[in-house]
């Protein structure tokens, strides 16, 4: 028998826990196929309610709009990954394995995860590849990161960043090199699919390989001695 594992992330992300309702849930589980088939600019709540036979305002009453859904639904993302690389580095003490194990699992194709049955990981990997730059991209993004929104994708950045700080103490970026990769992750994956001129990673072979590769050469050149 399988356990069933929550993600907990920061309550200024919802109005009320979606994960402490069947309701909270369906709206979860539902809007990560519908953003990821129609789109996040088409996507609403009406449309929303009508496929998890609710109404808008049951979906208001978890979320004050959109966008901080979206929000929602990448931030858990970002602090599921930590959890897996948590998990996979619990043994490890050689830094640049750590290092690799956690390049691997934030580049990796993501597979339905059944320890967390409400949310579908593959699905939801395909919207961070396309709409994940919408959370941040936003004219009010200092107010909302005052609120605390992004610790979970900070939280992640720093955890790689002091993998790196162990391999070289004194290289002086690693943050920036760790936000970096996390941003290449997905947007290289993207940028091969719609934008192909725009990187050498090609669809049509293993590109989550490929990427794997690419960012660590990145990382690995920066970081020598």
């Amino acid at each position: 028998m399988i356990a069933k594992l929550q993600i907990q992330l920061n309550s200024v992300l919802y109005l009320r826990d979606p994960q402490s309702s069947d309701l909270g849930q369906k709206i979860v589980r539902e809007s990560i196929f519908l953003i990821n088939d129609i789109g996040f600019e088409a996507f609403t709540f009406k449309k929303l309610s009508a496929i998890i036979n609710s109404t808008e305002a049951s979906i208001y009453r978890y979320f004050e709009n959109k966008h901080r859904l979206l929000v929602y639904l990448i931030s858990w993302y970002w602090s599921y990954l930590e959890y897996r690389i948590a998990f996979a580095t619990n043994n490890i003490s050689d830094p640049e394995d750590k290092l690799k194990i956690a390049i691997r699992l934030v580049t990796g194709k993501l597979e339905d995860d059944d320890h967390f049955p409400g949310i579908s990981e593959s699905v939801l990997q395909q919207i961070v590849i396309s709409e994940s730059d919408k959370t941040y991209l936003t004219k009010n993004v200092d107010q909302i990161n005052k609120e605390g929104v992004f610790r979970g994708y900070k939280s992640l950045c720093e955890t790689i960043a002091s993998y790196m700080k162990e391999i070289n103490p004194k290289f002086k970026f690693p943050t920036s090199l760790s936000s970096t990769c996390l941003e290449a992750a997905h947007q290289q994956l993207f940028f091969a699919e719609h934008l192909p001129r725009l990187s050498d990673i090609r669809k049509e072979e293993d590109a989550h390989e490929q990427n794997y590769q690419y960012l660590l050469s990145i990382i690995f050149n920066s970081l020598k001695k």
